[in-house]
């Protein structure tokens, strides 16, 4: 049997934040303390799993991935895989094996195991396992107060393993505590005190007690316990309760900086220990959702590799604020306007097959006559006018430049304006897109942009995605 552990790690915080003050009272995010990650109008559970995991492929053959396993609870489609999707924005081989896990925040711990087994047998090189979560919930609730925005991708394989898993323990409990059913439009909670006590802190508790008799360890054996929890002050008692120093000892849980991101907390707060780890750490990491799981994860001396990688941290210090909670619940389609954005008629599925290469892996071609590139595809080179003598290549992980742009005040965005450009794209093709994380001040000429999957928009009820750029952003931005 091989020795299975993470390769490589991917994190995705939205730019955007929402004052815990403006959600208590009133419209201005002003007051109150800490803040929440929130997504933007154009993003969902896919859009930011397709960031987490182009972070994490960086510098990795993508045709060596044999498995993609997408985690998630808020997924828009109830009958449509996600990984699918994902593996094609992706640009992975049709030959990946694809698995959605879902309908519970234990998903990714879940998936994770799938993918370990899966390579640990031989039946996959590398699988990738992908969590993403954007949890709907009643507004100026509790549950919106301590939620956040997220995605956390992990890449399991044998070769220049960063961390490995030593022993595991997983346990499943029928409990009703926090639920969300197919007519339901926001997640929905019991009474607290069951919730933390019968549910969250006995099974987290149960597993981890588990695993240090499993494995005849010690809590002093571990440098960190990252786990899952609804809140920080019932992580702190699940700590104390196992022994271990909440201090000293305890991964820091993000509430007031992201917020509990549903199936991706747990992997998110794993990828951030793994950013700061040091060769021969051990760290217990905890998940709760249905059950609750334990896994001993020990880091290797590649481990230091992944602090170099776009990571929760660099997300973390790349922020904004969002100053009107109004504007919030109209991202969320929850403040009444003038314009319905899942109104009108859907995009034809026969047009959006035929074009999926384009649209959703972000294609573009290459003459081979004259090596000119333009986007999208055509029959005839516009430069040397050889005709249908193209090659298929990927833009999506390239940058570009503002060739030109425009403030569009009237085209019903959420968020107006709607900033239209052209782009050209290193190598010469120029495309036509939407600009988005970005506000008008900072729109120039040449300025530098990446590319990002995006939502469109929702016409017959369904996303419809595609690409849009975005400013490149530094670490100190």
């Amino acid at each position: 049997m091989q020795t299975a552990g993470i390769r490589s790690t991917g994190a995705y915080i939205p730019m955007l934040r929402l004052s815990l003050g403006a959600i208590s009272g009133g419209r201005k995010a002003s007051g109150g303390s800490g803040e929440r990650a929130i997504a933007y109008f154009d993003e969902d559970a896919a859009t930011m799993a397709v960031a987490a995991a182009t972070a994490c492929l960086e510098g990795i053959d993508r045709s060596q991935v044999d498995a993609l396993y997408f985690a998630s609870t808020s997924y828009p489609y109830r009958e449509k895989q996600g990984a699918a999707l994902i593996a094609k924005a992706l640009d992975l081989r049709r030959e990946v094996v694809t698995a959605d896990f879902a309908d519970s925040t234990r998903a990714a711990t879940v998936a994770l195991r799938a993918a370990v087994d899966a390579v640990r047998a031989g039946s996959a090189r590398n699988a990738l396992v992908v969590a993403a979560d954007c949890r709907p919930a009643p507004p100026r609730s509790p549950l919106e107060r301590n939620f956040g925005d997220a995605a956390a991708a992990l890449l399991v394989g044998t070769e220049e393993v960063a961390a490995v898993f030593e022993e595991q323990v997983f346990l499943a409990e029928e409990i009703i505590d926090v639920w969300r059913t197919e007519w339901d439009r926001f997640v929905r909670s019991w009474e607290e005190r069951f919730v933390v006590e019968r549910g969250y802190s006995e099974n987290v508790l149960q597993a981890i007690r588990a695993l240090l008799e499993k494995t005849g360890a010690r809590p002093q054996d571990f440098s960190k316990l990252v786990a899952y929890a609804p809140d920080a002050r019932s992580l702190a008692g699940v700590a104390r309760a196992a022994q271990f120093d909440p201090k000293t000892q305890v991964q820091d849980p993000l509430f007031g900086r992201l917020g509990n991101c549903g199936a991706a907390f747990a992997p998110i707060l794993l990828v951030a220990a793994l950013e700061q780890a040091r060769s021969g750490e051990r760290f217990l990491w905890a998940n709760y959702g249905d059950g609750a799981d334990a896994l001993v994860v020990h880091t290797t001396e590649a481990v230091q590799r992944l602090a170099k990688r776009r990571g929760v941290q660099w997300h973390l210090a790349r922020r904004r604020e969002l100053a009107d909670y109004d504007r919030y619940l109209n991202y969320r389609a929850l403040y009444p306007s003038d314009g319905d954005r899942r109104g009108g008629q859907g995009v034809s599925a026969t047009v959006h097959y035929r074009d999926r290469n384009e649209d959703i892996a972000f294609h573009g071609q290459r003459c081979r006559r004259c090596g000119t590139e333009q986007f999208p595809f055509q029959r005839v080179c516009f430069q040397c006018f050889a005709r249908d003598d193209f090659e298929e290549i990927r833009l999506a992980d390239r940058q570009g430049k503002v060739m030109s742009f425009t403030f569009d005040y009237f085209a019903g965005s959420p968020d107006p304006p709607l900033i239209v450009t052209t782009i050209e794209v290193e190598g010469g093709a120029r495309v036509y897109l939407q600009m988005t994380d970005a506000v008008p001040e900072e729109v120039k000429l040449d300025l530098p942009v990446e590319f990002t999957f995006r939502k469109i928009h929702e016409y017959g009820g369904t996303p419809n995605y595609f690409w849009k750029c975005t400013p490149v952003r530094s670490i100190g931005w």
